[in-house]
C-alpha cells in the first residue's frame, strides 16, 4: 500500500475503538501487535510495525514513512513525537549511494521515549535496552547535506543500553552514545563516543564527568522509571 494512502487509512482508523482498530491494523497493514500492547490516538503509517508485550504508544504521535518501527517488550513512546523517514524507493532517491540504508526506529526492551521529540529516520535510529530519552524537544537527525559532494547524505544513530538522554539535545547522524552513559541536557552529540559510565555534555558533547556502576538505574529490570 502506498505511503499516502496508508496514512489516510491510518488517520481514519483513529476514530475506531482500540479493540477494533487493533484487528484492522493487523488485518489490513499486517502490523505485529502483541495482545497486551496499546496504542493511543496516534497516526502510524509505516511498511512494517512491531510492538511487543506490555508496550504502549501514547497520544498524538505522528509516525510515517518508515521501513520499520520496532518496539520491544515493556517499552514506552509518550505523546506528541514526530517520527518520519525516507524509505529507499521512489524517483527522488536522495540516498542512492547508500543501498543498504534502512529507514527505521528500533526501540529496545524496557526503554522510553518521552514527549515532543523529533526523529529524522532517513537512516536507522537504534535505541538499546532500558534507555530513556527524557524531557522535551530533542532532535535526532540522521541526514544532512554533504558539502564536498553536493548531495544529501545520511548515517545511523546508535544509543546504547541503560543510557539517559537529557532534555533538548541534538544528536546527529553517525553518532554513538555508548551503554551506561548520560548525555546532559541541551548537548550536541555529533560523533562516536566510546567510553561507558561517562557523562557527555556541551556543544559539541565531550566527557564532563563519570557515573557510578552502582547506581540503581544501570541495573534495573523494570521499564519506564515512573
Amino acid at each position: 500500500m502506498r505511503s499516502k494512502v496508508r496514512l489516510i487509512v491510518a488517520i481514519l482508523f483513529l476514530f475506531v475503538p482500540w479493540c477494533i482498530r487493533r484487528r484492522l491494523l493487523i488485518g489490513i497493514f499486517g502490523y505485529e501487535i502483541h495482545p497486551t500492547a496499546r496504542i493511543g490516538f496516534s497516526s502510524i503509517a509505516v511498511d512494517k510495525f512491531k510492538i511487543g508485550e506490555n508496550s504502549w504508544i501514547g497520544q498524538f504521535n505522528f509516525i510515517y514513512n518508515l521501513d520499520l518501527f520496532d518496539i520491544k517488550r515493556e517499552s514506552v513512546v509518550g505523546r506528541s513525537n514526530w517520527i518520519t523517514g525516507y524509505p529507499p524507493r521512489g524517483k527522488l532517491a536522495y540516498y542512492f549511494h547508500r543501498p543498504d540504508r534502512k529507514s527505521a526506529l528500533l526501540l529496545g526492551h524496557g526503554s522510553a521515549i518521552t514527549n515532543s521529540h523529533l526523529f529524522d529516520c532517513s537512516d536507522t535510529i537504534q535505541i538499546g535496552d532500558y534507555s530513556t530519552l527524557a524531557g522535551w524537544g530533542s532532535q535526532f537527525l540522521t541526514h544532512s547535506i554533504d558539502l564536498n559532494e553536493n548531495r544529501q547524505d545520511c548515517f545511523p544513530v546508535v544509543i546504547g543500553d541503560y543510557c539517559f538522554v537529557g532534555t533538548d539535545v541534538v544528536i546527529l547522524g553517525g553518532s554513538i552514545l555508548p551503554s551506561y552513559c548520560v548525555l546532559a541536557a541541551m548537548s550536541l552529540l555529533n560523533k562516536t563516543q566510546t567510553e561507558e559510565y561517562v557523562i557527555y555534555g556541551g556543544v559539541p558533547a565531550k566527557e564532563i564527568g563519570t557515573v557510578s556502576s552502582d547506581m540503581k538505574y544501570f541495573s534495573r529490570k523494570d521499564g519506564f522509571v515512573g
